[in-house]
Formats: structure tokens, C-alpha cells, sequence
């Protein structure tokens, strides 16, 4: 009798299995739209201004976009694949 009321307070209490990935698409998130924006902006001030010039804009959109890379990086590390499909074997659909 003690082995039922154990087996059921463990399946009762027993947390939900994960069906989502711990992390966001990375096209949801907000630093995909504040690396655009940042992007933008430096962009359109490179055209307007006269003290900046084309290679250090670029240097500046390149610094932008490795901070979002490292960022999004940091954010999945240790965040286990939950689709339901092999992240390795894909097919084009």
C-alpha cells in the first residue's frame, strides 16, 4: 500500500517534460532588432557626416554584429535542441 501512495505522489507532483527550446528564435529577440537599428544608424550617419568615414563605419558595424553573435552564443550555451527535427540532418523543404 506505502509502494501505490509513493508511486502516486511521484507521478502527481512530477514536473512537466520539456517540449520548447530554453532560448528564443533569434529573429524574436530584442537584440536582433537593436543590432538592425544600431546598424542602421550607423549607417545613415556615415552617409550625413563628414568625420566618418567608410572604414571606420564598417569597423563599427562589424564590432556591432560579433557583440550580437557572442550574445546570442552566450544565450544558447548549455540550451538543449527541443525541435523536432535533427539539427544535423535537415531536408530542404
Amino acid at each position: 500500500m506505502a509502494a501505490t501512495e509513493t508511486a502516486e505522489r511521484t507521478r502527481r507532483h512530477a514536473p512537466a517534460s520539456r517540449t520548447q527550446d530554453e532560448t528564443k528564435h533569434a529573429l524574436k529577440t530584442t537584440e536582433f532588432l537593436a543590432m538592425v537599428g544600431v546598424i542602421a544608424a550607423i549607417l545613415i550617419a556615415t552617409a550625413v557626416s563628414d568625420s566618418l568615414n567608410d572604414v571606420r563605419a564598417w569597423t563599427l558595424v562589424a564590432a556591432v554584429s560579433i557583440g550580437y553573435i557572442v550574445s546570442r552564443g552566450l544565450a544558447k550555451s548549455g540550451s538543449k535542441y527541443f525541435g523536432d527535427e535533427d539539427p544535423v540532418k535537415r531536408d530542404d523543404r
